[in-house]
């Protein structure tokens, strides 16, 4: 974990321009180093330069305020990966995995400190949906990973499922409605010109992308939609069909503390990319990449 945030990270998070920093650091607002000849910010005087109040400021301009403690949880959509570099990192962060539209209303009341969403958005994923709760808010929206979804499928079949038609007459293993993989099973489905009343539901729901494939495993349910990473955990047969964008919605001020400044510096060693690639499904070049900067 560095201690120290670069030009660019700062101008990212700050959501202004690296110009906008420079100025900053010449009019002497700012905290800095600089280490041969380059600049960087201390994260933690940052961190009180943000909560303080501005010298000068004016009646029409309230100065910063200190934010209000959130809860040290990762809310939203499930994801093994995910799940797993929260426990390996030592972050301290704790999982509360019940759905990409229950993690966007624990963020909005303060129950989180993060949320993963896969939501689906015409032909990009998250953004105005976030954009249109959060966009008066310091939350930033970042990529996690892709992840390829599909069929998951119990291998003893007598003929494997290859596409959304095939599955008619085959017991489907539901998530909860508030799941993002409901969203693009009503995507997939309308594509293919089929309705819910076309499924053969099974009564119960599975909370999470392992449940789901344990569900299928067990022989509970024929087939499900699901993550290729959960289908190979459970040697079941997977025909991909989408590849989704799984964001993580941070708010601000956590991003620079150190349990999630942990969580992104273990996401960058090399036991991270080999645990993606053994779990498979994954593809993790856009890591990091700010798709959403609220005000």
């Amino acid at each position: 974990m560095s201690d120290f945030l670069t030009t660019r990270e700062l101008a990212t998070l700050l959501r202004v321009k690296e110009r906008k920093v420079y100025d900053l650091v010449s009019s002497g607002t700012l905290p800095f180093r600089k280490v041969t000849g380059k600049l960087l910010f201390p994260r933690k005087e940052i961190e009180t330069w943000l909560g303080a109040e501005t010298e000068g400021a004016n009646d029409e301009e309230a100065p910063p305020q200190l934010e209000a403690p959130r809860a040290l949880v990762m809310a939203g959509g499930h994801d093994p990966l995910l799940e797993w570099a929260l426990r390996e990192s030592r972050s301290g962060i704790a999982a509360f995995f019940d759905g990409a539209l229950d993690g966007l209303n624990r963020a909005a009341a303060g129950d989180c400190i993060a949320a993963g969403l896969h939501i689906p958005d015409g032909d990009d994923w998250n953004v105005s949906m976030v954009a249109e709760r959060f966009g008066a808010q310091p939350w930033v929206m970042l990529e996690w990973a892709r992840r390829t979804r599909g069929l998951m499928s119990r291998p003893d079949l007598p003929h494997a499922p290859t596409c959304m038609r095939d599955i008619r007459g085959l017991r489907f293993q539901p998530r909860q409605p508030e799941a993002g993989s409901e969203m693009v099973l009503d995507r997939l489905l309308k594509a293919e010109k089929m309705a819910r009343a076309d499924l053969r539901a099974v009564d119960t729901v599975e909370r999470s992308e392992t449940d789901l494939a344990m569900a299928i495993a067990g022989g509970r349910a024929d087939v499900g939609l699901g993550i290729e990473a959960a289908a190979r955990q459970l040697n079941l047969d997977f025909v991909p069909l989408v590849e989704e964008r799984f964001d993580l919605l941070v708010w601000r001020k956590a991003y620079f503390d150190p349990p999630f400044q942990k969580l992104v510096a273990f996401c960058r060693t090399p036991a991270f990319a080999a645990r993606a690639q053994a779990l498979g499904g994954y593809d993790l070049s856009g890591f990091g990449t700010v798709h959403f900067n609220g005000r």
